[in-house]
């Protein structure tokens, strides 16, 4: 793979190293630094002219920072004639503004697709995108990938397919991702009913499902204030259940998440390392799993030209509609 370059900006270089040392390969040179105003200066160090480049930089907190950086180093990329540039965009930012719910509202979603397509990406690689849609915003092939086998492997290998386990969705739009990972545990489901007043606020209305006398497994995409997860957590307590555990592919963990983490009845929270953890935020009641193998492992099927269908055919998410 002579003609493969990875590269990162500064979101997490941590998650890069990692799918380089899968690969066998190095991380290419790049300079990122701010002028004294704060503008983000980029330069690639090394020559990129040919190769099939691949740039790690989710789009995590802080976000608008991060998606500005990743748009200069395409640019910069764009501008040093490489033959393919894929964004490896392990956490997609703003893809909860994917449409419009009030009137005069943006669909961020699609201005974050137009901006990553116009800077100069040919290609863009997603883990555990918050709707399917937003593939469709892209006018370039997008591959997808989720994190639920990781959750599968490790609850499977955890004893929870021991048909005692209840798998649950935090609402009505997760009920495929549920019910895939309940499929391989051999566990049954339950649904919360919540509705949100206002973002980042929930309010429970009911559990639909039986969980009482069952360890629960929670599964969402996104745990950002904890709110939603909390909140369920405590109603499935109220509804019976004897044990809370739960995952969640993206841990925001923004404002008072911790905090309520550490207050809740939920005994483990399964993240991915597609957002850094930072020192502040590592708790005893968190346990990380690295999604750096599975993006390895695509990395290099895109080089090489072949399919992906093997990942997808592992834990293939059907959203509901």
């Amino acid at each position: 793979m002579d003609d493969l370059c990875i590269l990162t900006g500064t979101a997490n270089p941590k998650l890069a190293h990692a799918i380089a040392d899968h690969l066998g390969a190095k991380l290419s040179n790049t300079l990122v630094t701010r002028f004294s105003d704060g503008e983000i200066r980029v330069q690639i160090q090394e020559s990129v002219r040919g190769m099939d480049v691949f740039l790690v930089q989710p789009t995590c907190p802080p976000t608008s920072e991060n998606i500005l950086e990743l748009l200069i180093i395409l640019d910069a990329l764009k501008r040093a004639s490489p033959r393919r540039i894929t964004a490896v965009i392990p956490y997609y930012g703003y893809a909860r503004q994917e449409k419009k719910t009030k009137p005069r509202e943006p669909i961020a979603a699609r201005l974050m697709a137009d901006l990553i397509t116009t800077a100069g990406a040919h290609r863009v690689f997603l883990v555990d995108v918050h709707v399917q849609t937003i593939q469709g915003f892209f006018n370039l092939p997008v591959d997808h990938v989720p994190a639920g086998p990781l959750f599968a492997d490790y609850f499977r290998n955890h004893g929870f397919a021991d048909g005692n386990t209840v798998v649950v969705s935090p609402d009505v739009g997760g009920v495929g991702r549920a019910t895939s990972l309940g499929d391989r545990l051999g566990a049954t489901l339950a649904i919360i009913a919540k509705r949100r007043p206002e973002p980042n606020e929930c309010e429970v209305i009911d559990v639909i499902g039986d969980v009482e006398g069952k360890r629960v497994v929670l599964i969402d995409d996104i745990v950002d204030t904890a709110g939603s997860l909390v909140s369920g957590a405590q109603a499935l307590i109220n509804h019976g259940a004897i044990e809370i555990y739960a995952c969640a592919s993206h841990g925001v963990l923004s404002g008072p998440a911790i905090e309520r983490l550490q207050r809740s009845p939920i005994k483990k929270l399964l993240i991915t390392d597609t957002i850094p953890l930072t020192s502040d935020k590592q708790i005893p009641t968190i346990e990380v799993l690295s999604v750096a193998p599975m993006l390895a492992e695509g990395i290099h099927r895109i080089h090489s030209d072949q399919s992906l269908s093997t990942i997808f055919d592992r834990f293939w998410v059907q959203e509901t509609r």
